[in-house]
């Protein structure tokens, strides 16, 4: 659905590092890929490049004080990775509800959630939301409200490098943000992440952190807990290379999501997350609804038929208010993640797709949705 595409460098960066045997972590890759990466987001932006983004969303709990007891409002559509870190540090995550516009958090039920946490006696510690499918959230919404009230926003754009909204990339909206570079993102590392501020002391606290935390000394001393999450010299070197494909990458998921809506655009039932103005969205996943009551087909019934020709497609994330490990936890919602997981499926969007394998999966499509 979504494999990784090599674009043809990244092997001479990695031999490099065998040559000069930076086969340790740190090295010049990873001084190379922060810094291509910095160069990217623009916004006098800092980054940490990491084990993986989730690694980035811990770290980034970590640097805004979480503490065991506190509430997090996080983003209910969303993979788990964007919740987990929540209770890696005991603390308690409250789900928040999508919007119809951009499928990402509400901004109308996030203030609603602040207001009654409020006057429960729990302020809210940290705003979580996420680009969903490369679709930037209502970030100015949202931080107006953050700034309300006084509530840092930790910006999940792991789904989202080289989307932006009036030109600002996403990743820079925040007080603190995290990218993924995973096997199926956009560009890969193979397995990686970064964390990205505005602040060049809050990466500074975050590359000490990632490294075990340890102090200034001859001997290893340590103050403070430490984690070993810093990205290796090698998974950069991939980076660098794919830095290089990155606009390659976006037009090509683009296209792939233009010649889906191309032809299911006019079809009855059928409709899909356009960009709002000023928006632009990577598209790193072509998704769509389908209205069984109106195209007389469900979302399952496309999805079965496209893995009955071992086509690879998916469900929209399940909202994290429905899974089973965060049961019992606070969600402020109108049934819109609901109603998006129900008719919702991720499409084969792979940058790497041929027109061959285009034509078999518009085929199925087309035999299903008539």
């Amino acid at each position: 659905m979504s494999s990784p595409h090599m674009g043809g460098t990244e092997q001479e960066f990695v031999k490099e590092a065998f040559d000069t045997n930076w086969i340790a972590p740190l090295g010049p890759n990873v001084n190379g890929f922060e810094h291509d990466l910095e160069l990217f987001l623009g916004e006098g932006s800092h980054v940490a490049a990491l084990s993986s983004g989730t690694a980035g969303i811990h770290l980034g709990l970590v640097l805004l004080g979480v503490q065991p007891g506190d509430e997090v409002l996080c983003q209910s559509m969303t993979f788990s990775a964007t919740a987990n870190p929540i209770k890696y540090l005991n603390a308690t995550p409250i789900f928040v509800d999508s919007e119809a516009d951009t499928w990402n958090m509400s901004p109308e039920l996030l203030e609603t959630a602040i207001k009654d946490r409020i006057a429960k006696g729990k302020k809210p510690k940290v705003i979580m939301p996420v680009h969903l499918y490369g679709m930037p959230a209502k970030m100015h919404e949202i931080n107006g409200i953050a700034q309300k009230y006084g509530i840092p926003v930790l910006e999940d754009a792991a789904e989202a490098l080289g989307s932006s909204i009036n030109g600002k990339q996403c990743g820079t909206f925040a007080d603190i943000s995290v990218l993924s570079f995973n096997g199926n993102k956009i560009i890969t590392t193979s397995g990686g992440g970064a964390l990205v501020s505005a602040a060049a002391n809050v990466v500074q606290d975050a590359r000490f952190l990632a490294t075990q935390a340890r102090d200034e000394a001859p001997h290893y001393q340590h103050s403070r807990v430490g984690y070993n999450y810093r990205m290796s010299n090698l998974c950069a070197g991939v980076g660098r290379g794919q830095m290089q494909v990155l606009a390659d990458r976006i037009a090509s998921r683009r296209a792939i999501y233009n010649q889906y809506t191309d032809v299911l655009g006019s079809k009855k039932g059928i409709s899909f997350c356009s960009e709002p103005d000023g928006y632009f969205s990577n598209r790193w996943l072509s998704t769509i609804l389908i209205d069984s009551n109106v195209a007389g087909v469900s979302r399952e019934d496309l999805r079965l038929a496209l893995e009955k020709e071992n086509i690879e497609s998916r469900p929209l994330w399940k909202p994290m208010h429905m899974q089973p490990v965060f049961e019992g936890c606070a969600f402020y919602g109108d049934g819109t993640s609901e109603r998006l997981f129900r008719d919702g499926l991720c499409l084969p969007s792979g940058s790497n797709l041929s027109a061959d394998d285009m034509d078999r999966v518009m085929e199925v499509i087309h035999a299903v949705i008539k």
